[in-house]
């Protein structure tokens, strides 16, 4: 075969592969999994399995302005327990799952958009509390409450201070109003705001341990074109002031 046919033979192949590579790109669509962590992303119906239109919060509506710009498609779902979506994403080409932390040891495990907001650490106590904490190894001696699943508790089990942890954050708010715990080592704000739901007032915070901001980890099979739009559409989101004025309108 003659050097000219295979550079030709060659040149269409290219050709074809191009095609072929924007066809799957015009095409392709990520699964995006979340869970009820209010004010971020929660169901409408306050039930744990939403789709689509009914499912809001500060992080969906980021989200979906993010992936509109950035002109990738997607499909929305809400479910319960944070532990299976997670593992979802972590496994599944082609998934996603928010918010959550981007700590060192996830770092390699996804491929990451963000941040999309703040979630500070904190421990709260109830305002007639005389608990004082100058550190988190104050905090040892007490009953600590915290969400299963959740960053905030995989780090104070590494710190040794074994947690009491609960399916649902909320949970914690009613379990500290009740003296079933001492301490709720939540994030802010989302646990003044799910305190706030659950109509349990008098709290006050009486540690501010880290932060952290809340991230899209998507699947490492996601290709990278697709990360890459994404997180220009967020960028450009931010620069516009577009998150702020979604922050504030829920807080």
């Amino acid at each position: 075969m003659s050097k000219r046919l295979l550079l030709a033979l060659a040149g269409t192949l290219m050709v074809f592969a191009g095609a072929a590579r924007a066809e799957v790109d015009e095409n392709y669509s990520v699964v995006l999994l979340t869970e009820n962590f209010p004010p971020y992303n929660m169901s409408i119906n306050g039930k744990n399995f939403a789709q689509e239109d009914n499912i809001d919060g500060i992080a969906v509506d980021i989200v979906r302005e993010m992936f509109k710009r950035a002109g990738v498609k997607y499909s929305l779902t809400l479910r319960f327990p944070w532990d299976r979506i997670y593992k979802l994403a972590l496994e599944k080409p082609g998934y996603g799952v928010f918010v959550t932390a981007r700590l060192p040891e996830r770092e390699q495990s996804f491929k990451w958009v963000g941040p999309i907001g703040p979630d500070d650490w904190i421990m709260l106590a109830r305002t007639d509390s005389s608990i004082a904490l100058g550190s988190l190894e104050d905090a040892r001696k007490y009953k600590v409450g915290a969400y299963k699943g959740d960053a905030i508790a995989e780090y104070l089990t590494q710190q040794k201070l074994e947690p009491i942890t609960a399916l649902r954050d909320q949970e914690n708010a009613k379990k500290l109003e009740k003296g079933q715990i001492d301490l709720w080592a939540t994030g802010d704000p989302a646990g003044r705001y799910l305190a706030k739901q659950e109509g349990v007032g008098g709290l006050k915070t009486v540690l501010r341990f880290n932060q952290a901001e809340l991230f899209l980890a998507l699947n490492k099979e996601v290709p990278d074109e697709v990360v890459n739009k994404l997180q220009a559409a967020l960028d450009q989101l931010r620069a516009e002031g577009y998150v702020d004025e979604i922050l504030n309108s829920y807080l």
